[in-house]
């Protein structure tokens, strides 16, 4: 009951403000639930006079709430399917990944941004855009402005590529199963990629939907070890600053290790999508009302005046991920 009468006022608002940016999100795919739920809860913030019986409940649900999302994203992950569809696409997938962290480093020492935001943009660009995000936030300690500029970012060039990307497409003569790739490890978020594999089909009469979703889904799974890899980071530099010996076991983001075993519950006792599917959905629904929740915690005045190195940070993981994936598909002749 404590936890309730704390707890309830905040869960509440960003439960409502969650509700419409999830049917937002459904009507407009290529921007999404979480980028209309971090807009309103932004917009609620400048308005609302007496924030602090909310504090609590957004608090909760900008941290708990979207480490519980990212645990039921694990349910759609088969991973014997995934690994056994996907397999051919690794070496573009891991191709990818790396030039754009690499980039985010580079312009980290070059711009002198932020390492929270460095990191984020680069692990949204090249994983999986809010899922990623939404796992690395809580490993790095990032602030919820922080998440929210990074999910910014990463929306800006979600919805760019979904509308240039099948035209794109055809100008380079690509075949749908390279289009599929290349939807699949140039584009950030499942939404983007469904839209612009969705145009592509449209207009070619194919069927490169699955396939995109296949690679993307594949990509998603390096959650694992970087969220893993990054939790050593954190903790050998947290323990760097108070001279004290580093404990995996502190650092250890458990709730990645629910995620994992989610995908392994779903892989070894072969859950049908009528079980899984609600799950999937939940877990979209989660990461929209963290993001409502993020929203409500971000001064939306700071983030436009901090915003661009961010943005040119993630312009350029979006050209070094897209140049890659095309260079990569034309080495392995899949083009």
């Amino acid at each position: 009951m404590n936890f309730l009468k704390k707890h309830m006022a905040g869960l509440f608002l960003c439960l409502a403000i969650a509700v419409p940016s999830w049917f937002l999100g459904q009507a407009i795919p290529v921007a999404g639930g979480p980028v209309f739920a971090i807009l309103i809860g932004m917009a609620v913030t400048l308005v609302l006079t007496d924030k602090e019986p909310f504090t609590a409940g957004i608090n909760y649900t900008s941290k708990k709430i979207l480490q519980a999302a990212v645990v039921f994203l694990g349910f759609g992950m088969n991973l014997t399917e995934i690994l056994a569809k996907g397999k051919q696409s690794l070496p573009v997938i891991l191709s990818t990944i790396t030039v754009s962290l690499v980039i985010a480093f580079l312009l980290y020492k070059a711009l002198k941004l932020k390492a929270n935001n460095a990191i984020l943009v680069g692990v949204g660009s090249s994983i999986c855009g809010g899922s990623a995000i939404a796992a690395t936030a809580p490993v790095i300690h990032a602030s919820d402005e922080e998440v929210a500029q990074s999910i910014s970012v990463i929306f800006l060039f979600n919805v760019l590529a979904a509308i240039i990307f099948p035209t794109l497409g055809a100008l380079l003569g690509l075949s749908n199963e390279g289009f599929g790739l290349f939807a699949g490890t140039a584009i950030n978020d499942t939404s983007s990629v469904t839209a612009a594999a969705t145009a592509w089909d449209g207009i070619h009469g194919s069927n490169t939907l699955e396939s995109a979703a296949i690679v993307k889904m594949t990509r998603t799974l390096a959650i694992i070890p970087i969220t893993l890899a990054l939790a050593i980071w954190r903790g050998r530099k947290a323990d760097r600053s108070e001279s004290s010996s580093f404990s995996l076991k502190r650092s250890f983001p458990y709730f990645v290790l629910f995620f994992l075993l989610a995908s392994v519950i779903t892989t070894v006792f072969q859950l049908p999508d009528v079980v899984t599917g609600p799950l999937r959905e939940l877990s979209k629904f989660l990461i929209v009302m963290a993001m409502a929740a993020i929203g409500l915690n971000t001064n939306i005045i700071k983030l436009i005046k901090t915003g661009g190195k961010p943005i040119f940070t993630g312009f350029c993981c979006w050209l070094g991920i897209s140049a890659v994936s095309l260079a990569m598909q034309h080495m392995l002749n899949i083009w």
